[in-house]
């Protein structure tokens, strides 16, 4: 699959992009647009650093988690250092940390990562050596999860529900938009943004979002970033099809690791047995298709995103429901050159460079990949990981790419975009 590319040259290129966005303990996603710690790129970079540097893909981890809080709760940001440009920045938040940290989080990707390291260390023969750093991270991913099953399950359907668009990772997703219609942006105020300062507006959120977004994160500071009172009043909430799938497949990975260090999995299979239970509210019959919920109005958002294949990495198994996704596979193959587009390319507000409305986006063509190799849908799971190595060996390490015409969108030299082909320039996709 890679004998065309010069892999020698990229794997190359991709550790030295790791090691340039190193901070010492933790990875900066592009040092000019996001120059702090970001909760689910930390967890990818490890999988890239776990190639050649097995201590630092833990160190990765390891430093997220120090700004955990007391509660469980593990945020999207974490400062670890002043930096005045950025936008918005820690006095913005105002969650009164140490350290300082945004008031969100992101997708809990951190406990299959952590399940991978392990794996890794096991068959280079160093298990028993990273066996307390496993134990310990266990007890904070233990901590994260039930975070979740607590603050962000409110109606005990075993679903993710967001409080923040910034929440899913995919800030932007036209997912968002019906669900924002009714927050209040009146309150804003005057404010500079640090990415369309670097980068090409046409590739990033409009106006209108950014206002939805600060009006949240003002709501939520309003609120002392109490998550309890957030859960119950906040304007803004949707079971995201993305977490839930994830988190699933988290503690799927988390109850595997429970049996291998002998702690304690009935909690988990708990969580586990909710989400299989309940996660059918999020398939729409009509559009047959997985995706998010609105909760407040019960409405699907209808949208096929790259999210919607996730189905197949949370580990799910239905034959009617597979064999749809499959087709939208199938149907969207062919009309984009590169897969998989964060939102199906038949959608009339399908657009190629803009941030979560179409580009593709290396890491969740890794979960979806993953996902397809593991439930044996060899063809597709090649395709996917084809596609992505193929649009960095071209194009570079973008923060996301055309799927038309595989031209790089977003910042380039992008952490996670490197991890991504380090991690599968040379194994096969599962």
């Amino acid at each position: 699959m890679t004998d065309q590319f010069d892999t020698d040259r990229l794997d190359g290129a991709a550790r030295d992009i790791l090691r340039c966005n190193d901070r010492g303990g933790y990875t900066v996603p592009n040092g000019r647009v996001y120059p702090f710690q970001w909760n689910w790129d930390s967890a990818f970079v490890a999988l890239g650093f776990a190639t050649f540097d097995r201590e630092r893909a833990w160190a990765e981890i390891e430093t997220l988690f120090r700004a955990q809080w007391d509660d469980g709760f593990l945020p999207h940001i974490v400062f670890w250092q002043e930096d005045e440009g950025y936008f918005p920045g820690p006095q913005v938040w105002g969650t009164d940390r140490e350290p300082v940290t945004s008031g969100i989080t992101q997708p809990p990707v951190a406990a299959t990562v952590v399940r991978r390291l392990w794996d890794g260390a096991v068959a280079a023969g160093e298990g028993e050596a990273f066996r307390p750093r496993a134990e310990a991270l266990f007890d904070k991913l233990f901590a994260w999860h039930r975070w979740f099953a607590d603050h962000r399950d409110p109606e005990q359907r075993g679903v993710v529900v967001a409080m923040h668009p910034w929440e899913t990772g995919r800030d932007n997703s036209p997912e968002w938009d019906a669900p924002g219609e009714s927050i209040d942006v009146s309150n804003v105020g005057e404010y500079t943004r640090r990415d369309t300062g670097h980068l090409n507006a046409k590739m990033r959120p409009t106006k209108l979002e950014y206002d939805r977004y600060l009006a949240l994160v003002q709501y939520g500071r309003a609120q002392g970033w109490d998550h309890a009172k957030i859960a119950t009043g906040n304007p803004f909430k949707v079971a995201d099809v993305g977490m839930s799938m994830i988190l699933l497949r988290a503690n799927r990975d988390l109850a595997d690791l429970a049996d291998i260090l002998g702690c304690d999995r009935s909690a988990i299979d708990v969580w586990i047995a909710r989400s299989e239970a309940g996660i059918g509210w999020l398939w729409d019959e009509v559009r047959g298709t997985w995706c998010s919920r609105d909760l407040l109005t019960g409405r699907h958002s209808g949208f096929v995103t790259s999210a919607s294949l996730l189905s197949f990495y949370a580990g799910l198994s239905n034959p009617r429901k597979d064999a749809a996704m499959l087709a939208h596979i199938e149907r969207i193959s062919a009309r984009v050159q590169f897969l998989m587009p964060s939102l199906d390319p038949d959608d009339p507000g399908f657009q190629m460079v803009r941030y979560w409305r179409g580009p593709v986006w290396a890491v969740v063509n890794w979960m979806i990949g993953t996902g397809l190799a593991e439930a044996g849908h060899r063809r597709w799971a090649e395709r996917v990981r084809g596609d992505t190595l193929a649009l960095i060996a071209r194009k570079g390490f973008y923060e996301a790419f055309s799927p038309i015409d595989g031209s790089g969108s977003g910042g380039d030299d992008f952490s996670w975009t490197a991890a991504i082909w380090l991690a599968w320039s040379t194994v096969p996709a599962s």
